[in-house]
């Protein structure tokens, strides 16, 4: 496990160095790796070109249930008629925090809470969206936190503490991806452990970049011919209720200039990150309408998948936050709230799937399944199990 003089050393490795690391360990963690639960049926399996992973953060069933009986009785997630329920605990405490949870979607592994796309052995892990890139397909990572916050920061990034913002977002540099959309834009241009400018790398590298303060996203028009980053705050984005509007149509954006960017594919990871800080705070307001609005990307998803007919769109999230019960009391669009916790619990997670190889995904399983099955919905699973990876 962790080790205070080990992350001294980390920490102070020549960024030169870092990524040769990152791959060599990669290459030793592959060799031990443990192999993958396949499924398997009687019929053979659609595959999918593209994945759409939604990761609602802190939204178990209670949060599912408080937002649809606010809202009508009605939700896009109801649309989905594949549905499973994942195990979420860690390596290191049944009760998961985004860090591990993030980790074992991104790399189907289980390791402690606060790592970011490391093992329990702080060994970098080889994530789907590192690999899908490196096979041609387009990815992209699309957050209402900062973009270097736990979840998305697990499918690029590969650091021992979940807090070390500033290293998170030197990896960005690291790995090419196609879209980032989110906040934290001080964390690439005004950086307090080195006076490197992220934000101007990038542009150097090729990216379109831009930022809220620039101008409004709904107002870029970015061609296809060059990957693009827009950074939505300085920290993290206002909740939806102050004003935050960017989810669901920079999720419509991204499905489309992700299909523009790679006749191979995409993967789009887009997260609901502020479900969660309703249920840390207690707040059943927040809560609600932030998972609404999620629902409302969910419903983006579903329309081009719909269209498309080649996209696997899941939807899940990594724990539920809050301990969330909806008393005696509650009546349509007028719920009775209760909290059991302000942290997370370890309640199993719901799994919806919807398009091809969605059957994949109905069950009870660990949560480190779901990259599997992604990867066997992409036609890639056997390549993998050959491999020992």
């Amino acid at each position: 496990m962790l080790v205070i003089k080990w992350l001294q050393n980390f920490r102070s490795m020549p960024y030169r160095i870092l990524p040769v690391f990152f791959i060599l360990a990669s290459m030793l963690y592959s060799c031990k790796a443990p192999g993958p639960s396949l499924v398997s049926g009687d019929e053979p399996l659609r595959r999918a070109k593209n994945i759409v992973l939604l990761i609602g953060d802190g939204m178990g069933l209670p949060q599912i249930s408080a937002a649809l009986y606010s809202n009508n009785n009605k939700l896009n997630l109801e649309q989905f008629s594949i549905i499973g329920f994942h195990k979420p605990h860690s390596a290191s405490d049944l009760v998961t925090d985004s860090a591990a949870g993030a980790t074992a979607f991104a790399c189907g592994i289980k390791t402690y809470n606060g790592a970011i796309g490391v093992d329990t052995d702080t060994m970098p892990c080889y994530t789907i969206m590192e690999e899908l890139k490196s096979r041609g397909y387009a990815t992209g990572l699309i957050a209402s936190s900062t973009i270097v916050h736990a979840t998305p920061a697990a499918f690029i990034a590969h650091q021992p503490i979940r807090v070390f913002y500033e290293d998170i977002a030197a990896d960005f540099l690291k790995t090419d991806f196609d879209l980032l959309i989110g906040g934290g834009k001080r964390y690439f241009d005004r950086r307090e452990e080195d006076d490197r400018n992220l934000y101007d790398e990038l542009r150097q590298k090729g990216y379109l970049v831009s930022d809220y303060f620039k101008e409004s996203l709904l107002e870029i028009n970015p061609t296809a011919k060059r990957p693009f980053v827009y950074f939505t705050a300085d920290k993290h984005p206002l909740t939806h209720s102050a004003g935050r509007e960017y989810l669901p149509e920079s999720t419509n954006f991204a499905l489309t200039f992700l299909r523009r960017r790679s006749d191979t594919g995409f993967f789009l990871m887009v997260e609901g990150s502020q479900i969660d800080w309703g249920g840390h705070s207690n707040d059943g307001g927040l809560l609600v309408d932030e998972t609404l609005d999620f629902d409302q990307a969910i419903g983006e998803a579903l329309k081009f998948a719909k269209r498309d007919g080649e996209t696997l769109v899941i939807v899940t999230a990594d724990h539920e936050s809050g301990g969330l019960a909806l008393n005696p009391g509650s009546e349509m669009n007028n719920l009775n709230l209760v909290f059991t916790t302000n942290g997370h619990t370890a309640a199993m997670v719901p799994v919806f799937a919807y398009g091809p190889s969605a059957e994949l995904f109905s069950g009870i399983y660990e949560n480190t399944e779901i990259y599997y099955r992604m990867k066997q919905a992409l036609g890639i699973a056997d390549e993998m199990k050959a491999s020992g990876q």
